[in-house]
């Protein structure tokens, strides 16, 4: 296959961060949520318990192509529905379709994106004693029986995890030192990319000042501003097309998210080509969830679909589909298999109580934090 034929990476356009982004999300004043909904019979709708049944086809809004269509046709097949899909291609795209009124009957909000949602009152409450296979998730993944972003994961159901790291070419660099300092690395210079999004880049330069992830406070920004700018003219560029970017060669390294690069083996001739390296200074993890918005038209055919999905056989269908691991309990050797060249790419429960989540920040920590990305970018 030919560079230019290569399939794009599942987050390949997904995850570009868009400034100002308090502004049009209607955040709260904590800058942590939705502008809460002023209509009380709204909210009791959003409480109260779905019936798990056939209530009509499936209204679905996720990025795209991250269900194994194999999965979509055993769902429609079995429950006598359609799966109508949508896709967004940012979480800023996602908030503003919901905010606009769109109804779906199933969500994919990232962790921090499902606060704001849960907290705003626009998430339905998920009973996960009416899914038949939620203990596989809640019994065997104990971090997301009461997770940050959702207390208790009242609103959601925790879909994928990934965490950040490096990407590289072995044929051309050997090996890395397992750092952050490694994007500095003087043979890689002007064959490196960072992820087009604006927590990953600012994240990598606080932990490797030993400053928090997601800190929004102007003065620590300045020093991660100010070591980013020595980072930039380094760079080919900022994409989060990171395992295309390896494999055609326009970068001999690349921060890129754990999933990507174990989807890239498919496509890899030869494995040890490619190495993934996970920071010691620290690497950001994340989850997608599935959530059921509150003004979803069928939650009861979304609980079933939910349910489905937690099956055993289709959460390995997945794995093996998008290279990204899920917290189902009896699906870790089939995600063990697939990274075993890149074993740095497992999500592991220590991982998740590292706690280097990307949170909500106030709204002016967020804006400070907009203005050090747009500083960034412009060099």
């Amino acid at each position: 296959m030919s560079p230019e034929e290569l399939p794009p990476t599942r987050r390949s356009f997904l995850r570009a961060a868009t400034a100002g982004t308090a502004a049009f999300l209607g955040l709260t004043a904590a800058g942590c949520g939705f502008a809460p909904g002023d209509d009380p019979a709204g909210r009791a709708t959003a409480e109260a318990p779905i019936d798990v049944k056939v209530d009509g086809d499936l209204v679905y809004f996720n990025w795209a192509d991250f269900v194994d269509p194999a999965v979509f046709e055993g769902f429609e097949k079995e429950y006598g529905v359609k799966v109508v899909q949508s896709n967004f291609d940012s979480m800023e795209g996602m908030a503003a379709k919901l905010n606009a009124g769109n109804r779906y009957d199933i969500v994919f909000p990232t962790a921090k994106w499902a606060q704001r949602l849960a907290t705003g009152g626009r998430l339905r409450r998920i009973d996960h004693s009416r899914l038949k296979n939620a203990e596989a998730v809640f019994g065997g993944y104990g971090y997301f029986a009461d997770p940050w972003y959702d207390p208790g994961s009242a609103h959601t159901v925790p879909f994928t995890m990934y965490k950040t790291g490096i990407g590289w070419r072995r044929d051309r660099l050997g090996d890395l030192t397992g750092s952050w300092d490694d994007l500095w690395n003087e043979q890689a210079k002007g064959k490196v990319f960072v992820l087009d999004d604006r927590d990953e880049v600012l994240g990598l330069g606080a932990l490797k000042l030993g400053l928090g992830l997601t800190t929004g406070d102007p003065g620590e920004l300045a020093r991660v501003t100010d070591t980013l700018h020595t980072l930039r003219p380094r760079l080919r560029g900022f994409s989060s097309d990171s395992y295309n970017n390896l494999l055609n060669g326009n970068a001999d390294m690349t921060q890129a998210w754990s999933g990507d690069m174990a989807a890239m083996l498919a496509q890899a001739e030869d494995p040890a080509v490619f190495g993934f390296e996970v920071a010691r200074q620290g690497a950001p993890v994340n989850s997608d969830c599935y959530a059921i918005p509150a003004n979803a038209q069928h939650p009861g055919t979304a609980m079933l679909f939910i349910d489905y999905m937690l099956r055993p056989e289709n959460v390995k269908k997945n794995i093996a589909y998008i290279g990204y691991p899920m917290p189902v309990r009896g699906t870790e050797d089939t995600y063990s298999a697939l990274v075993e060249p890149f074993p740095q790419c497992l999500v592991t429960a220590d991982d998740l109580k590292a706690d280097l989540f990307f949170r909500n920040g106030t709204a002016r920590g967020e804006q400070a934090r907009d203005a050090a990305w747009t500083a960034v970018k412009a060099g």
